[in-house]
């Protein structure tokens, strides 16, 4: 079933010298991650690329990997509150006892991709370290990058109020792109929507138009990225957890690139000679 509730809304504002206009906004809309009958997750996010939104927390969570992805049912509801979605998955035995076993019931706003959880520990869970897979970027493709992941934001264009996530490769620029208005939202769309494209996330980096905080982290080193760009710097334990995974986080904050973990990714011009995907 389509979800009923469209990604934006119509609403009325008032200027300071009382001038009323009109302004579209980004609609937030519960979404029910399902698996296996049980709600593992309830997470504010823009009511679109559901199926994306879905694919991409069940990877980037850990729940099931690449090769083993379930298929996602979205089903569309009326609340007393408003429209709800819910995004049914099965699981087999094996990935379904796995979950069980770290449960976590995650209702939260939209600034916060941690609410809920039952352990502290389950906030700075270990992380896999990434193979030493890098796409040959430069400090001129950093900057390159954020400045087109602008052309695909098409609901910040209209509404001034959402994060994007884009997957970059030198030579290709962005080859897909989505928009949420939580940011870990965003990304786990993108994760979702590489899976399904069947695109290696090891052969590009990503880009974000939010800060690198530990989250952030966390999900592109479980999507199996090397890269991570950003607008805005990290937070100090988000460089400690993506130093000790493996991965190049790097941003363009006061109009210059800083790379803070693994430099070696990122060169100041292009190396002429080799192959420009090394894995």
């Amino acid at each position: 079933m389509i979800p009923a509730s469209a990604p934006t809304a119509r609403v009325r504002a008032v200027t300071p010298d009382g001038l009323q206009a009109s302004r579209t906004l980004p609609e937030e809309t519960p979404i029910a991650l399902v698996y296996n009958g049980g709600t593992q997750a309830v997470m504010m996010a823009t009511p679109a690329d559901i199926v994306d939104f879905a694919l991409g927390f069940t990877l980037s969570e850990g729940i099931a990997p690449h090769y083993d992805l379930p298929d996602v049912e979205v089903m569309a509801h009326d609340t007393p509150s408003g429209p709800g979605i819910e995004a049914r998955m099965w699981l087999p035995p094996e990935a379904e006892r796995a979950l069980r076993s770290r449960r976590r019931a995650s209702v939260g706003p939209v600034g916060c991709g941690l609410c809920g959880i039952d352990s502290l520990a389950q906030a700075l869970r270990p992380l896999p370290v990434l193979p030493e897979a890098y796409a040959g970027l430069t400090t001129a493709d950093v900057k390159f990058a954020l400045g087109e992941l602008r052309d695909w934001q098409p609901l910040h264009d209209e509404t001034r109020a959402v994060h994007a996530a884009g997957f970059w490769q030198p030579g290709n620029g962005i080859l897909i792109a989505r928009e949420d208005v939580g940011r870990h939202n965003a990304l786990d769309k993108l994760i979702g929507a590489l899976a399904r494209a069947r695109i290696d996330p090891a052969m590009g980096a990503i880009a974000l138009t939010s800060r690198l905080s530990v989250e952030m982290i966390q999900k592109t080193v479980m999507a199996g990225c090397p890269t991570l760009i950003a607008v805005s710097a990290p937070t100090a334990r988000a460089v400690r957890i993506a130093d000790e995974a493996n991965l190049t986080i790097a941003s363009t904050s006061r109009g210059e690139v800083q790379v803070f973990t693994h430099p070696r990714r990122i060169v100041t011009r292009r190396r002429r000679e080799g192959p420009r995907f090394v894995r």
